[in-house]
């Protein structure tokens, strides 16, 4: 299976790359290809809601960033990781903008998906929980879990032996 991870924190030493390469070792262990996009790093702006990607640019966004090195990798993903940490409530400002340009496609190629989270807090999940339900719901995909750390468990032994075990359970 092809994996790919959106690392959306703009930390590029942070706990949720910790979180993310525990992942990816775990799921390579199992035999899968794992892509990991920094996107929290990456030059990628918001959706503009112009429409040219449904009126004139036959799925293509008109502007030029990043994001179009994730559109490749987004087509040929049979499933799609969101990992982030918590920004007020809600996952990264950059994930945020990756998720609007998803608009220009609909839909990911991806049918299994899961989401990784990190915060400093407990308790600041829920919102975000219903948003990648949805998400994962109108992608008509199937829901592989949710990991969600907060505190000093971000780079424990057991945190990251656990993310291992995940992605090592990813077939």
């Amino acid at each position: 299976m092809r994996i790919l991870v959106l690392n959306g924190s703009p930390h590029p030493s942070g706990n949720t790359k910790a979180l993310v390469d525990a992942f990816r070792k775990g799921a390579e262990s199992a035999g899968n290809e794992v892509v990991v996009c920094p996107v929290g790093t990456m030059n990628i702006k918001g959706c503009l809601g112009c429409e040219y990607c449904h009126t004139k640019g036959e799925g293509k966004c008109v502007q030029k960033d990043d994001m179009e090195k994730v559109y490749p990798e987004l087509a040929s993903a049979d499933m799609v990781v969101f990992a982030s940490s918590i920004h007020y409530f809600n996952f990264t400002a950059q994930m945020q903008s990756v998720i609007t340009r998803f608009y220009a496609q609909m839909k990911p190629a991806a049918k299994k998906y899961a989401m990784i989270l990190s915060s400093a807090s407990p308790g600041v999940y829920s919102g975000l929980e219903t948003l990648y339900k949805t998400m994962v719901g109108f992608f008509e995909g199937e829901d592989l879990g949710i990991k969600e750390v907060f505190g000093d468990d971000n780079k424990s032994d057991a945190t990251l032996a656990d993310l291992e075990a995940f992605g090592a359970s990813i077939k």
